[in-house]
């Protein structure tokens, strides 16, 4: 699988992206916050057209994405996307490869 640079990362713009792309969840604010990493990872979702995908590089102080983005994504996205775990940084960061496949909009109440 294809490494990720902190430097090809991204902020949450809400601005759609016209293909394949990371975002930076690592930032201090995303640290003691495993909420706005899930927040902010559906924003970025949302953000994402079908047939391409978006690196989440989150935080390492959350610990591994399993324990608290991935549910998160089965409730919120379902089958609009698939997901994969795809490296842990040399910083401790982690990276999901998330691939929308279906349109997806960001419900109202997050």
């Amino acid at each position: 699988m294809t490494s990720v640079s902190h430097d090809d990362t991204e902020s949450v713009t809400a601005e759609p992206h016209d293909g394949s792309w990371s975002v930076n969840l690592e930032k201090p604010e995303y640290a003691d916050s495993p909420e706005l990493v899930v927040d902010d990872a559906l924003t970025a979702i949302s953000e994402t057209r079908p047939g391409f995908h978006v690196n989440l590089v989150t935080h390492g102080d959350c610990g591994h994405p399993e324990a608290y983005l991935f549910d998160a994504l089965v409730e919120a996205v379902g089958d609009a996307a698939r997901w994969e775990y795809v490296e842990q940084c040399g910083c401790g960061g982690h990276v999901t490869r998330v691939h929308l496949e279906d349109d997806w909009t960001l419900p109202d109440d997050t």
